[in-house]
């Protein structure tokens, strides 16, 4: 049993999804508010991506694309569409998916799983926790070498105690990293994957509260880099996955649970496959 098997698909993912998360409102169009279900579906596009570790430009795109459905859902309904006989029909053929999706949500609903499930999991499968090597870091991104190595400069006179308070003034004042320039630069956690090969080498080489001496060119620009802190590869502790863990054997458990009653079903059943 792995974590990346516990999914299903389709609009019966989005109706049991849809009461699985908090909603959370983006912005509200004409008094009605667009939730993160709203942007779920836009996402449906982009398989695999979440809303939160989007960079801010496509965020924006994205929410601005949800505005645009809501508001042409508006208008669809303003034009009396839901009175027309196309939209009755295609209703028609949507309730059993709806009758699907709302029976698997209220069976979903049902399962429990205990602490002691979950950490007996855990501890049975530790390999499916690896986490890789992270480092927690800063930056500042300029359009020039001669502009990175006046920061590093001004970096290198800063007050003791007062380096990450003069990373962040720069920061602000000169980093063309609109998305995160205003907090200093700071790109939390992440591994060596995640970030192009010459800014992941130049950060994974600096010791703690270090930075880089010299300006580091990506085809971003040039950088500036603050590390702030290191994480060691090995086994994520239970309770930073104990969320993870709960879901999935919920999901497991509910797969299991589904396919038991298909079958009790089918032996009742008259199939005649044709």
């Amino acid at each position: 049993m792995k974590f990346k098997q516990f999914c299903l698909g389709g609009m019966v993912v989005a109706v049991l999804i849809g009461g699985y998360i908090h909603a959370k409102t983006f912005a509200i169009v004409d008094g009605v508010e667009i939730t993160d279900k709203d942007i779920a579906m836009i996402l449906r596009a982009m398989p695999g991506a979440t809303y939160d570790k989007l960079p801010e430009e496509v965020q924006k795109q994205v929410l601005n694309q949800a505005i645009e459905q809501r508001l042409l859902i508006n208008q669809a309904k303003k034009d009396g569409v839901q009175n027309s006989d196309d939209f009755k029909n295609a209703l028609k053929e949507a309730q059993d998916e709806l009758v699907l999706g709302v029976w698997m949500k209220q069976e979903l609903d049902k399962i429990t799983i205990s602490n002691s499930e979950a950490k007996d999991f855990y501890s049975k499968n530790s390999n499916l926790f690896t986490q890789p090597e992270q480092v927690k870091a800063r930056h500042i991104l300029v359009k020039t070498e001669s502009e990175a190595k006046n920061i590093i400069t001004q970096l290198d006179k800063a007050p003791k105690g007062k380096l990450i308070d003069e990373f962040n003034k720069l920061s602000s004042q000169h980093s063309i990293d609109d998305g995160i320039a205003a907090n200093g630069g700071d790109l939390g956690w992440f591994g060596r994957e995640e970030m192009v090969p010459e800014f992941s080498e130049a950060a994974f080489k600096l010791s703690k509260g270090n930075y880089t001496k010299t300006p580091v060119k990506t085809n971003f620009g040039y950088h500036v880099i603050l590390l702030e802190d290191k994480k060691s590869s090995g086994i994520a502790p239970f309770d930073g996955v104990k969320e993870r863990v709960l879901q999935g054997l919920k999901m497991q458990k509910f797969k299991e649970v589904v396919a038991q009653k298909a079958q009790s079903l089918r032996k009742d059943a008259k199939v005649e496959i044709k």
